[in-house]
C-alpha cells in the first residue's frame, strides 16, 4: 500500500485537512461525558434548571460544531480518495499500454480488467475510510482512556486491560483475512473470465446448444466464489461480537466497581455516567475501527495485486533511431537466423528464419495453421522480440529504433478485424489523425469499402457500433484495410485480412493496392494461394521453419509443402495456368 501513496501527492492539503477536522470532531465528542457529569452532579442534584439549560445549550453547540467538522472532513477525504483512484487508474492504464505482448500474455486480459476496476475501487474505498478514521478512532480510544484516568485511576485500569485485548483481536483477524481476500479476488477473476468468454462467444454457445452446460459451469464457479466470500465474511464478522463482548464486559465491571466507589463517597453518580459514556465511545470508535480494518484489509490485498502489475517492466525498450535517417538501401526487411519462443513455451515457434524483402516488393507468407506466420510479422514492428538472431528494417536493427519511429513505418491489418465505437471517420482517423476526407475516401475506394457507406446524408459520419457489430465480416475487414492505407505506410502488413471476402472482391482489392502503392512494401499473410500468386516472392513456412521461397512458379517446382497447399486449393488446370 505504501507504494501507492504517491498518487495522493496532488491531494496533500485534502489528506491533511480531512483527518484534522475528524480530530477536532473527536475533541468535541470527548468533552460530552464531562458536561453530562456536570449536569447530573450540579444541575440535577441541586435542582438548578438554569445550569441544566446552560449545559444543554453547550451540548447542542458542540453537536453542531461536530457535525460541521464531520461534513468538512467527509468532503476533503472523499475528494482525496476519488482523486487518488483517478490518478491510479490512469497510471495503471498507461502502464498496461507500455507493456509488450509478452507481459500481456503473462498476466492475461481478465485479471487486468479485474485489477483496474474492482481492485482499484477497493483501494479507493480503503483510502477514503483511512483518511476519515485512522486518526479519529485511535484518538477517541486513547482520549477516552486518558479522561477516565482524570476521573478514577482505579476504574481506569479496566480500560487499560480492555483496550489491549481489543487490539489483539483486531490485529489477529486482520492477519488472518488478508490472504483470504486475495483468494477471493482471484476467484472473482475466474468469474469475469467466464463472463467475457461467454459474451464474446455467445453465438457459438447457442449454435452448439451448450447454454445449460455453460450455466452449470458458471453456477459452480460463482458458488465457489460465494463460499469463499462467506468463509472470509464469517471470520470478519467475528470482529464486532468479540469487541462488543469485551467492551460490554468492561462496562459491567465499571458499573459494578463504580457503584461501590459511589457508595463509599469516592465518586459521584455523574462521574460513573461519564466513565460508562467513555467506554461506549471506545466501543463505537472500535466498531468504526473494525469496519476500517475490514475495508483496509481488502484494500491491502487489492493493493498487492495492483503492485504486481505495476512492478512488471516491459521487455521491449526502444532505441534512439528515427525513421528519417534510414531511407537508403535496397533492402526493406531482413531477418537473419531468427528464432522465437513464447513465454511459458518449451519449443520454438520460429527456428532459424533468414529472409529478405526489397523496397516496394509484394511478398506472400503462407503455411499451415501454427506454422508461425503471424508470429513472424509480429516481429517486424517489435510486438515481440526475437529469441535469437536479428530483424532489420531499412538496414537497421529494429532494437535500435525508437518504437514510435519504427511503428510509424507500418500499416497493420490484424487477423481479427477490430473496429471501435464511433463513426467511420473516427475509425479512419485512428490510422492517421491528420487525414483529410479526400484521403479517407481514397483509402476506402482502394480497400473496396466505398459501398459500405450507404447513408448518403451521413457518409463518413455513419455510426460503427462497438466492435463493428452492425457490419458483416467482409465489411469490417475492408474498413480495417482502409484504416491501414490512410496511414500511407512504408510497409503494409495484411495478416489473413481478406478471409471473409469473396474471390472477386479479393482480386479487386489486390489489384487496387498494387496500382496505388508502387513504393509501398506489402506483406500478405494468407491461407489462400490465389491471394499471393502474383506476389514478387512467396515465403513458405512449415512448423516454424522456412522451407521455401521464390515465385509461385519456382515454388511449384522446388517446394513440396507449397505444392501440397496448391493441390488442396486449386485444380490441376488452375495450377498449370498460373505456373
Amino acid at each position: 500500500m505504501r507504494k501507492l501513496l504517491k498518487y495522493l501527492r496532488h491531494y496533500k492539503k485534502e489528506s491533511i485537512i480531512g483527518p484534522l477536522f475528524k480530530l477536532l470532531e473527536a475533541c468535541f465528542e470527548l468533552t460530552v461525558p464531562i458536561i453530562m457529569a456536570r449536569m447530573i452532579d450540579v444541575g440535577i442534584k441541586n435542582q438548578n434548571m438554569s445550569f441544566v439549560w446552560k449545559m444543554g445549550g453547550i451540548l447542542v453547540a458542540f453537536g453542531v460544531l461536530g457535525l460541521a467538522c464531520s461534513l468538512t472532513a467527509q468532503y476533503f477525504a472523499a475528494k482525496a480518495a476519488v482523486g487518488f483512484g483517478t490518478e491510479l487508474r490512469e497510471d495503471f492504464f498507461r502502464h498496461i499500454g507500455r507493456l509488450s505482448y509478452r507481459e500481456l500474455d503473462m498476466v492475461g486480459n481478465a485479471t487486468l480488467v479485474t485489477r483496474i476496476t474492482s481492485d482499484i475501487n477497493q483501494v479507493q474505498s480503503g483510502v477514503n475510510l483511512v483518511l476519515r478514521l485512522f486518526l479519529r478512532s485511535p484518538f477517541i480510544v486513547v482520549g477516552a482512556m486518558a479522561m477516565a484516568f482524570t476521573i478514577s485511576v482505579k476504574l481506569a485500569l479496566i480500560f487499560v486491560v480492555a483496550v489491549p485485548l481489543l487490539s489483539v483481536v483486531i490485529y489477529g483477524i486482520m492477519i488472518w483475512t488478508i490472504p483470504l481476500y486475495r483468494k477471493v479476488q482471484k476467484r472473482l477473476e475466474k468469474v469475469m473470465l467466464m463472463t467475457r468468454e461467454n459474451l464474446s462467444g455467445v453465438r457459438v454457445v447457442r449454435a452448439f446448444r451448450m447454454q445449460e452446460r455453460e450455466k452449470e459451469e458458471f453456477r459452480q464457479e460463482t458458488k465457489n466464489l460465494m463460499h469463499m466470500q462467506i468463509f472470509v465474511g464469517k471470520i470478519s464478522a467475528l470482529l464486532n461480537p468479540i469487541t462488543y463482548l469485551i467492551v460490554n464486559g468492561a462496562t459491567i465491571l465499571i458499573v459494578w466497581f463504580g457503584g461501590q466507589e459511589v457508595y463509599y463517597g469516592n465518586l459521584s453518580q455523574g462521574e460513573i455516567v461519564a466513565l460508562v459514556n467513555y467506554m461506549s465511545q471506545i466501543l463505537l470508535a472500535l466498531v468504526a475501527l473494525a469496519n476500517l480494518i475490514i475495508t483496509f484489509t481488502k484494500a491491502l490485498a487489492s493493493a498487492e495485486r495492483i503492485n504486481e502489475v505495476l512492478a512488471l517492466e516491459t521487455s521491449i525498450h526502444g532505441g534512439d533511431g528515427v525513421a528519417e535517417e534510414t531511407k537508403n538501401g535496397e533492402m526493406k526487411i531482413e531477418l537473419d537466423k531468427v528464432s522465437m519462443m513464447y513465454y511459458g513455451d518449451k519449443e520454438e515457434v520460429l527456428s532459424d528464419i533468414t529472409l529478405s524483402v526489397k523496397r516496394g516488393e509484394t511478398v506472400g507468407i503462407i503455411g499451415g495453421t501454427g506454422s508461425g506466420k503471424t508470429t513472424l510479422i509480429n516481429l517486424l514492428p517489435r510486438f515481440y522480440d526475437v529469441f535469437s538472431g536479428s530483424v532489420k528494417i531499412d538496414g537497421r536493427d529494429v532494437k535500435e529504433y525508437d518504437l514510435t519511429a519504427l511503428r510509424e513505418k507500418f500499416g497493420i491489418v490484424p487477423q481479427k478485424a477490430v473496429l471501435f465505437h464511433g463513426t467511420i471517420r473516427d475509425n479512419m482517423l485512428f490510422g492517421n489523425e491528420n487525414a483529410s476526407d479526400e484521403e479517407i475516401w481514397e483509402a476506402l475506394r482502394i480497400a473496396q469499402a466505398g459501398n459500405i457507406v450507404k447513408d448518403k446524408e451521413k457518409e463518413l459520419d455513419t455510426i460503427v457500433q462497438e466492435g463493428g457489430k452492425n457490419l458483416s465480416g467482409g465489411q469490417k475487414q475492408r474498413l480495417t484495410i482502409a484504416r491501414a492505407l490512410v496511414r500511407k505506410p512504408e510497409i503494409l502488413i495484411l495478416d489473413d485480412s481478406t478471409s471473409a471476402l469473396d474471390f472477386a472482391t479479393d482480386a479487386k482489392l489486390r489489384k487496387a493496392i498494387a496500382k496505388h502503392t508502387d513504393s509501398m512494401t506489402v506483406c500478405i499473410v494468407s491461407q489462400r494461394v490465389m491471394s499471393m500468386m502474383k506476389a514478387d516472392k512467396i515465403f513458405v513456412l512449415d512448423k516454424g521453419k522456412l522451407v521455401g521461397s521464390g515465385t509461385h512458379g519456382e515454388l511449384l517446382k522446388n517446394c513440396e509443402v507449397y505444392r501440397e497447399i496448391c493441390s488442396s486449393q486449386l485444380s490441376k488446370e488452375e495450377v498449370s495456368d498460373h505456373a
